[in-house]
Order: structure tokens, then sequence, then C-alpha cells
């Protein structure tokens, strides 16, 4: 296969994850038939077979693709020299981004992680459930060690509140709406800084 028939064949593996991906989102993954994304890209079911062997290696490589991304650019964070609490706030940026840039994926995980997981192939959604835990709450706690946060946090019920405050907003959030991920983020985190740092933090415009 020549260089350009296989940057073809990417593009429209691409091209078919994407369709799949929406149609998951809205449809749910187990409502969605192998059918149904072949009528969306105007192809024949077989034809599909052609790039993907069924619709969980499709749901596998979409969710597994926009994982690795995000828990790169937050190991990135942590790792940096930033101070705890601009590090907090760098991650739940970095949320609302993904919810933006990655709409269909973060919806799908919020809507199908807990019937997938019942599958050996979908383990790993678990393992960084249990990575995204440690993250944000090991932020929380250096945080409360420092002074930087309250001392009587809970740092296990601050993360629940926060991680289910942040992406259940895939439920509302529109990317072509009115507010941008970045407005969005700036507004939670002033409420969020609110309730559990010294002073109050001003809310940052885009534009």
């Amino acid at each position: 296969m020549s260089t350009q028939q296989q940057a073809v064949k990417t593009s429209r593996r691409e091209e078919l994850l994407a369709i799949a991906a929406e149609l998951f989102a809205q449809r749910g993954f187990r409502n969605t038939t192998v059918r149904d994304i072949a009528d969306a890209a105007g192809i024949l079911s077989g034809s599909l077979y052609h790039h993907f062997d069924s619709k969980e290696s499709m749901v596998d490589e979409i969710l597994d693709s926009f994982q690795t991304e995000l828990f790169r650019k937050y190991e990135e964070v942590v790792s940096s020299d930033l101070g705890v609490r601009a590090k907090f706030e760098a991650i739940i940026r970095i949320s609302f981004e993904a919810i933006h840039d990655n709409h269909s994926e973060v919806a799908i995980y919020q809507n199908d992680a807990a019937y997938l997981v019942e599958f050996d192939r979908f383990g790993y959604l678990n393992e960084r459930n249990l990575r995204m835990r440690r993250i944000w709450v090991g932020l929380l706690e250096e945080g409360v060690r420092s002074g930087t946060f309250r001392p009587d946090l809970d740092a296990e019920v601050v993360y629940r509140f926060i991680r289910d405050t942040v992406w259940v907003a895939v439920r509302w959030y529109r990317p072509d709406g009115d507010l941008s991920a970045h407005d969005v983020a700036e507004q939670y985190l002033s409420i969020l800084l609110d309730g559990i740092a010294a002073r109050r933090r001003p809310i940052k415009k885009s534009g």
C-alpha cells in the first residue's frame, strides 16, 4: 500500500470513528447498530468491517484515544513547577476543554462507561477512573497540607463533588453555544475556590 493510499485509509477510519462517536453520544452505545453507523456514513455494513471488526472496537478506540490525550495533559500539569492552586485550576480548565473538544467522547463515557466496564476489554476504564481520583485527590490533599485550601476539607468528598459537577456539564454544555469552555471553567473555578480559598477570586472573561 502506497503512502497516499495509507493516508486515505487513515482519514476514512477517522471519519468513521467521528460518525460513530456522534451516534453513540446521541443514541447510546447499546442502541446504536453497525448498520446505523454504516447508513450515516453512506456505505454498506459490510464495508464498515473492512475498517473495524465490531462497534465495540470502534468505541474502544474512541475512548482510549481521548483518555490517553486527556491524561497526558493532566500529567504534564502535575509534573510542572506550578503551585498547587495553579495546578488545580489547570486541571479544571483541561477538563472543560475536553468537554468542548471531545464532546461526544465525554458523553459516551458518562452514559455508557458503567455498561462497558462489564466487559474485560474495557477494564482500563476503571483503572483510569482510579488514576483520575489519585490526581485530583492528590492535589486537594497537597493544597490542604500547604495551607492553600481549608484544613477541614475532606479531599475524597470534595473530589467526588468536583468530578461529578464538572463532567456532568457535558449534558448541557454545547460547543457552539454562547459560552466558551473557558468561560464555563472560570465560572466553576470561581464558585469552587470561593468555597475553599481564603479570598474571593475574580472571574476572568474570555476575549
